[in-house]
Order: structure tokens, then C-alpha cells, then sequence
């Protein structure tokens, strides 16, 4: 599997590096098992900061598209092909930009939503 990551690009380093991951998985050139490069393996051959492909391999492994296990390495998920499908961003922007929507339909000013998100995240100590 060949990984080509474009600097120029608008999209960020991380999600270049997901999106390939997921798009080998899907064209089963990643099979369930497939052993993947360490993070600083990977960060050398791409020429990234170890911290951008620990960032995709977290992400990878928080959708269960990659697994890791301790000291042997990084593998394709067995469930990785269903996985790769899910958009867990997609999905939070949809929910968010609906519950905006409703809130903006209520009469909520801009400046009370940013407020309670902070608040509601600043209570589950995020």
C-alpha cells in the first residue's frame, strides 16, 4: 500500500493518512490481520511529525478500523471494512448543525449557543 500525502492539500495531515487507511481497507489492498508500520515507521516514511500519524492511528483505532496490541504492533481491525464506512465527523456535524437549526428556530441567539457548549463541555472536563 502506497500513502502519498499532498502538504498542499486543505484537508489536514491526520485525515489524508485516515482517509487512505480507510480507502486500502475498503479496496482489500488492508485485509483484517495486516500488520501496519509503527507511528515513527510511518512518520519517517511520509516525512510527518511523529504526532500527526499518532493522531490518524488513534482516530483509526478509536472507529475500530486498526487495533493495536501493546507491543506487537498495529493491525487491521477484523471489522475494519464495515468500519471504514462510518464518518464519525459526518455524523457529529449533522447532529450539531440540526440541534443549532432547532435552537436558532427558538429564538437562541448565536452568542447563548457558543456559551452553553462551552458549558456543557467544560462539565464533562473536556
Amino acid at each position: 500500500m502506497e500513502i502519498i500525502i499532498d502538504i498542499d492539500d486543505s484537508v489536514p495531515l491526520f485525515a489524508q493518512l485516515i482517509g487512505q487507511i480507510k480507502k486500502a481497507v475498503l479496496c482489500d489492498k488492508l485485509r483484517p490481520g495486516d500488520g501496519l508500520p509503527s507511528i515513527r515507521q510511518l512518520a519517517n516514511d511520509l516525512n510527518l511529525n511523529n504526532k500527526t500519524v499518532a493522531k490518524a492511528y488513534r482516530l483509526l483505532e478509536r472507529d475500530s478500523v486498526i487495533q493495536t496490541k501493546g507491543y506487537r504492533g498495529t493491525f487491521v481491525h477484523p471489522d475494519a471494512k464495515a468500519n471504514s464506512t462510518v464518518d464519525l465527523n459526518a455524523w457529529v456535524l449533522t447532529k450539531m448543525g440540526e440541534t443549532i437549526a432547532t435552537f436558532r428556530e427558538s429564538g437562541v441567539t448565536d452568542s447563548e449557543i457558543r456559551i452553553a457548549f462551552g458549558d456543557v463541555m467544560n462539565r464533562r472536563g473536556n
